[in-house]
């Protein structure tokens, strides 16, 4: 093996470098191999990644037991639900990037010649998997697990049930006690949220991507059989680096299609447009955001996952895991299984490993599909002329046509929704909450959990030029581009304009004359930026559209 971290090792001129790794225990044996970076996102702010460090121990183990020397690195991570509603909320999207840097300048600094990367909540995934594509070394992705469901009466519960009754406490549907009960009992331990929201998007993706070792992202994080799923990829991870076998050699556009095709089956979160969007730019694979609609309207739904389902995410691991998604659309023909993954095995070897467990109703064949297309529907019209998004999961209605309510922030239609001030069959208008202009895309599951509480849900719709959880679930439209902070067509909404939504055609309109609209685009002037110092700031004069990833940074 030519190894890069013998430029940092090796060599009469290497030892002041030597001693300073003496200094902590490393010995001359240990330089002598490879390197292997461990990029932890351990943070004691969230249940999500509060196991990462033990698990860190583990992968140690493994890469020390296949030939290799580790060395431990952290980066940041933000708590989508912590800090949901709030303006701490903006640092989110914000922190995907930086993670992304954060790794990628320990990579280069020190030479790693392999990094296994450890993640859970939502935005260390793809930052870590953007890291990893832009440097092209050896890697790979172990997602920490999912969180397992709380009970209460018997039912199962998420951080959704949570958000939805803050909605119905505020409507008067459920008292304060009860709100507090459901509190104290949807989180029980620690992991990342426990449907098929973002994190657990995102692991499927990994897995399917090829990033992650099969069977490794299903595992909730509590279970003990998470150690040995550390202890193996440390292994791979050194199997990797003596194939030289890279990040780019496995996510091709045959991959990202897979990918596409798992966010489809299972009921995803719509960030994994955003995020696969700004992985194929590090990747340098041209992937653009109507090849989510081409792929999701082919591909079946197959799994009963919250949050428009029944079953958390604990359950696809007991119903024999992520695999079997892999293996059912496999079978049917709706991904490519020449892809490679990580352990040099090919996709289509990995997925036919799956056994379903019998009986288990989580994940259903091809055969008997839930619905026979995918869950996310990319919208275009004269409000979003560069597209936006909507999850259709659960939803029965194919289209909303109604007038605007607008506001300027998410608190402030929080207080709308929560004071009774949304009626059915409003259409519900947040903007000024994109990339550039909230800044940092902030989620809206506050208000859609409220108006899910509320019990508008089937009456009434969202759009916004933000996002939203993957916990999110209703007539909920994010992503609208270009977003209102660019001049796009949703800053000149205002209230009372009819606004029309057809699932069926794809199409999201803005009845207004265009002469109208020139009008008040004329009287238009840029808002100033919300942040004028700091890392918002610099966001802010970096980040691109949402139709494209919202990347701060282009590799090609």
């Amino acid at each position: 093996m030519k190894l890069q971290s013998h430029t940092i090792t090796q060599g009469r001129d290497r030892a002041p470098a030597r001693s300073m790794l003496k200094a902590i225990g490393f010995t001359d044996e240990d330089l002598r191999k490879p390197i292997i970076g461990i990029a932890n996102t351990w943070i004691e702010t969230m249940p999500c990644n509060y196991n990462l460090r033990d698990f860190a121990v583990k992968v140690k183990e493994g890469i020390r037991a296949a030939g290799g020397t580790p060395m431990e690195f952290n980066t940041v991570a933000i708590s989508d639900g912590v800090t949901m509603g709030t303006e701490g909320m903006k640092a989110s999207l914000v922190s995907r990037d930086v993670i992304a840097d954060s790794i990628e300048l320990c990579a280069r600094g020190y030479m790693f010649d392999g990094i296994v990367a450890l993640v859970a909540c939502d935005k260390t995934i793809p930052g870590a998997a953007m890291a990893l594509l832009r440097l092209n070394v050896p890697g790979v992705i172990m997602y920490g697990g999912t969180i397992m469901p709380g009970k209460r009466n018997g039912i199962d519960l998420t951080l959704q049930d949570v958000f939805e009754a803050v909605g119905a406490n505020a409507a008067g549907k459920i008292s304060d006690e009860e709100l507090l009960d459901i509190e104290n009992k949807a989180c029980p331990g620690p992991g990342a949220c426990g449907g098929q929201f973002t994190a657990n998007t995102m692991a499927t993706i990994m897995e399917l991507i090829g990033l992650a070792p099969f069977f490794s992202g299903s595992v909730p994080q509590v279970d003990p059989a998470k150690m040995d799923v550390a202890f193996r990829c440390g292994q791979v991870i050194m199997e990797a680096v003596k194939r030289d076998l890279k990040p780019r050699d496995i996510c091709t556009r045959a991959a990202f299609n897979n990918a596409i095709a798992s966010v489809a089956a299972t009921g995803g979160s719509t960030n994994a447009v955003l995020h696969l969007l700004a992985m194929a730019r590090e990747a340098g694979v041209d992937l653009e955001i109507d090849d989510f609609q081409a792929i999701s309207q082919r591909t079946p739904l197959l799994s009963n996952l919250k949050p428009a389902g029944k079953y958390t995410a604990a359950d696809v691991h007991t119903a024999g895991g992520i695999p079997v998604v892999a293996k059912y659309l496999l079978e049917g023909g709706f991904v490519d299984g020449s892809t490679m993954t990580v352990t040099g095995e090919t996709f289509a070897t990995e997925a036919m490993k799956a056994v379903p467990t019998p009986g288990q109703q989580v994940i259903q064949p091809v055969s008997n599909p839930i619905k026979k297309s995918g869950g996310l529907v990319i919208l275009r019209g004269s409000l979003a002329p560069h597209g936006c998004v909507i999850k259709v999961t659960g939803i029965e209605r194919k289209g909303q046509r109604g007038p605007a309510k607008v506001f300027e922030r998410e608190e402030d239609a929080m207080k709308a929704v929560t004071g009774g001030q949304i009626q059915p069959g409003d259409v519900v208008v947040i903007r000024y909450e994109g990339p550039k202009g909230g800044p940092g895309m902030r989620e809206m599951l506050g208000v859609t959990g409220a108006i899910m509480g509320a019990g508008l849900g089937d009456s009434t719709a969202l759009i916004t030029d933000g996002r939203f959880s993957g916990a999110t679930r209703g007539f909920m439209v994010g992503h609208v581009a270009p977003e209102a902070v660019d001049g796009g067509p949703i800053a000149f909404v205002e209230n009372g304009d009819i606004i029309s939504i057809d699932i069926e055609k794809a199409t999201i309109d803005l009845e207004v004359e265009e002469a109208t609209l020139a009008a008040r685009r004329a009287k238009w002037t840029v808002p100033e930026p919300k942040y004028k110092t700091g890392v918002f700031a610099k966001y802010i004069k970096t980040v691109g559209s949402a139709s494209e990833g919202a990347i701060t940074s282009k590799i090609f």
